[in-house]
């Protein structure tokens, strides 16, 4: 049996082990990433591309990629509240096309409407552009056993049963819910294992927009006299929808029949359309007691199960990905302290925790009206039906804003205790949802703040450790000299900037190769401790 040699072994080519592999890629880490599956997508699973995301994709060179797929920059963005698409309307939150839509304050960039049926293809452009990044197709993991240098690995090619060893320095699992390489370390999952009982099916309707007067939207939430109970999502902005049969606690299996009656019941109206694919899921709040032991770590669902309500679980996986990323790479390097890959599950599993429950929230909120009934008037014409409708859609409404407004949510996000970060002892911020002041407080994303017309400070960030230095003053020698001496990729950078020397608030600010910063000060009193801090040596 062949013995294949790689660094990484990335296990499921989803978005988050493709974007592993690109960001180790991007890094010069040779990997190889199995899939045991042909790569096609069925049902994409998420649309939505994330602020934080998006900063990712700038840093990798990839947002003209992102920008360029399909799904029509057009197409306005609005989520509205119906009794029917074709019924009654009771209000809506507007939101244009991404062309319309423009980077907050906080970022150069904004999110992005792009399913995965397109992102999936952007990330494997991304990975496979670089040589050293090995993807196999039809190869599925069947076991791995692990030792003090490395994991030992057998795949297999499930349409021939051909057989090969993969002998790895470091393994990690993106293979999903049912993940193998959680089930094989014997880490287990708490929180809530059903939330709704979902179906989904995606169909298709070239003149959707021509049947109903309420225009384009990204999303229609059907609402009957018993509560909330499906949705519509434009998936491609053009002739492809996914309709959701939310559901509840309670298991119930639905026949193509009677998934065509429940579209046309949210339709509110008899309408051509061909049923593409019909998948039946389970919404769960879950998140791994470990994200991995030793050699072997996991990411994105495979550590984290969130209902998609505020499109946190792949973006989520893109930041386990980010962060896993320098780590390894600084492990490979041999200047990465025994303290660094523990590291990752301290820092991403408490944001993991917040996320999921945060999308429950979402859920709950969505789901209201079934406890809190739509007054019977509402389905009915007339005055007193529009005022009824007018007055549940405002206060739905403006329920629902705190999940289409997340800004804290992607960016906020911080590394409270982190044994590779120096606190500064200043007090820990408001977690907040809706709103993000930055803060450049050691454990958080490095704040974002143009230089120049285009470029961003966060374009610093990515390949090693940036020092910044806000006053040519400070004396950085100490830092920089640890650093080389101990083999840390380390650059600095004097900036001349006063709005961004406010905004960073020391003279010295040191920001990690994932842009959160692991340290500031007005001088490095200890450099040697500072440095070992951050690449877990201390």
């Amino acid at each position: 049996m062949a013995t294949i040699d790689t660094p990484v072994l990335i296990v499921g080519a989803g978005p988050v082990g493709l974007a592993l592999a690109g960001e180790l890629g991007w890094r010069g880490v040779p990997c190889l990433l199995i899939e045991k599956g042909d790569g096609s997508i069925y049902q994409p699973k998420m649309d939505l591309v994330g602020i934080r995301t998006m900063e990712f994709c700038r840093r990798w060179g990839i947002v003209p990629w992102v920008e360029a797929t399909p799904y029509p920059r057009d197409y306005q963005q609005d989520n509205v509240y119906v009794s029917a698409v074709c019924g009654f309307e009771f209000g809506r939150d507007r939101f244009p096309g991404m062309n319309g839509e423009r980077p907050p304050p906080q970022s150069p960039q904004h999110r992005e409407r792009c399913p995965q049926d397109m992102f999936d293809p952007v990330l494997h452009r991304f990975a496979t552009s670089f040589p050293h990044v090995s993807l196999r197709y039809h190869a599925e993991l069947l076991g791995f056993e692990q030792d003090e240098s490395g994991v030992t690995a057998t795949i297999a090619d499930p349409r021939s049963g051909a057989r090969e060893t993969v002998r790895a320095r470091y393994l990690v699992g993106c293979d999903g819910a049912a993940s193998a390489v959680r089930q094989t370390l014997g880490i287990q999952m708490s929180g809530n294992p059903v939330l709704t009982y979902t179906t989904n099916a995606i169909f298709r309707c070239a003149n959707f927009l021509e049947l109903h007067g309420k225009g384009e939207a990204y999303r229609y939430i059907c609402i009957g006299t018993e509560g909330t109970f499906a949705t519509i999502v434009a998936i491609n902005g053009r002739d492809r929808f996914r309709f959701s049969i939310v559901g509840d606690a309670n298991k119930r299996t639905y026949d193509e029949a009677e998934v065509r009656e429940l579209i046309v019941r949210a339709m509110g109206r008899r309408f051509e359309f061909e049923v593409l694919t019909i998948v039946p899921w389970i919404r769960r709040e879950l998140v791994a007691e470990s994200f991995g032991r030793a050699r072997v770590l996991i990411a994105g669902d495979a550590a984290h199960l969130t209902s998609p309500t505020g499109g946190f679980g792949m973006n989520m996986g893109i930041q386990d990905a980010v962060d896993l990323g320098w780590k390894l790479e600084a492990m490979l390097a041999g200047w990465g302290g025994p303290a660094l890959l523990p590291s990752y599950e301290v820092e991403r599993r408490p944001v993991a925790i917040r996320n999921v429950r945060e999308a429950s929230g979402n859920l709950r909120r969505m789901l209201s009206p079934r406890e809190q009934r739509v007054p019977p008037e509402a389905f009915e014409p007339g005055p007193a039906g529009e005022r009824a409708r007018r007055e549940f859609g405002e206060k739905f409404s403006a329920l629902m804003q705190r999940e289409w407004f997340t800004l804290g949510i992607h960016l906020g996000y911080r590394y409270e205790g982190s044994p590779v970060i120096v606190p500064d002892g200043t007090p820990e911020p408001p977690d907040t949802v809706s709103t993000y002041e930055q803060t450049a407080r050691p454990g958080h994303r490095a704040p974002h703040i143009w230089l120049s017309e285009g470029r961003s400070i966060l374009d610093l960030y990515g390949r090693g450790f940036v020092l910044l230095r806000f006053d040519p003053g400070a004396d950085a020698s100490a830092l920089e000299d640890a650093a080389r001496a101990r083999g840390v990729p380390l650059t600095r950078v004097d900036l001349a900037h006063e709005e961004a020397a406010r905004l960073y608030e020391r003279k010295l600010v040191l920001v990690r190769p994932d842009g959160h910063v692991a340290w500031r000060d007005d001088e490095a009193a200890d450099a040697a401790r500072i440095i070992d801090t951050a690449r877990g040596a201390a």
